[in-house]
């Protein structure tokens, strides 16, 4: 599939999250940070122009500039009205809903915002649809002065482990973190897993969200889709 096609995916399913869950009336949005969740930034501030009044909780510095632009007035986590609705991407989806998130470096600030929602949409293209979580490198955030211990306490449990670089240098996340990246092949129980690796002394967060999305738009050649979840008996709840 060409990129252009990609694109086209995302900014559908971008849109339709906008068009099918926020309302007018609504005052509170939490937006995410990514390539599919920058289209949902596009088309809220295009309700905002139309007269909206709303205020967004946004994950990254990066969707805070986005919202700027597009006129659309940010405030932080629980200093506004109660998050109505958060709109996200992610990296990849589960049957069961269950998520790998964070290729951006933005996860802790997505799992903050995804908790404190009344209602996650995730949107993403079906490229990221997968029977397993795995086959993208699970994101963990650790303190920097842990990063050593956590990574070695990691490799007893996973054959790769990748300090996350930008331009030669730790790539440093908006809440002044670093970024293991765990390649630990198909995960059949996510919840299990998260909660293990949180137990390490230094990890801030994982890219494993379990039970957080409440729907799926899944933007296809044929258009865009809500996926049925799928039943789970072995993923803990957070």
């Amino acid at each position: 599939m060409s990129g252009s096609a990609v694109d086209e995916e995302k900014r559908a399913a971008g849109y339709a999250a906008v068009d099918r869950f926020v309302h007018r009336g609504m005052r509170c949005i939490g937006l995410g940070t990514g390539s599919t969740a920058f289209w949902a930034i596009d088309r809220l501030g295009a309700r905002v122009a139309e007269g909206w009044e709303l205020v967004a909780v946004a994950t990254s510095v990066e969707t805070e500039r986005l919202c700027e632009e597009r006129g659309i007035r940010t405030v932080g986590l629980l200093e506004g009205p109660p998050i109505e609705v958060a709109i996200d991407g992610a990296d990849e989806v589960a049957p069961d809903f269950a998520l790998t998130k964070g290729g951006g470096g933005a996860l802790f600030r997505e799992k903050a915002v995804a908790l404190a929602a009344k209602k996650f949409v995730v949107v993403v293209g079906e490229n990221k649809l997968v029977r397993r979580l795995g086959k993208f490198p699970l994101p963990v955030e650790v303190v920097p002065f842990s990063a050593r211990y956590v990574e070695r306490e990691l490799r007893l449990m996973c054959p790769s482990v990748e300090l996350r670089m930008r331009a030669g240098a730790p790539f440093v996340t908006d809440n002044g973190n670093y970024i293991l990246d765990c390649a630990f092949g198909e995960i059949p129980a996510p919840g299990e897993l998260d909660h293990g690796l949180r137990a390490i002394h230094g990890v801030v967060a994982t890219g494993l969200f379990v039970n957080l999305a409440a729907h799926v738009l899944v933007g296809s050649p044929s258009g865009v889709s809500e996926l049925e979840r799928a039943s789970s008996k072995t993923n803990l709840p957070l």
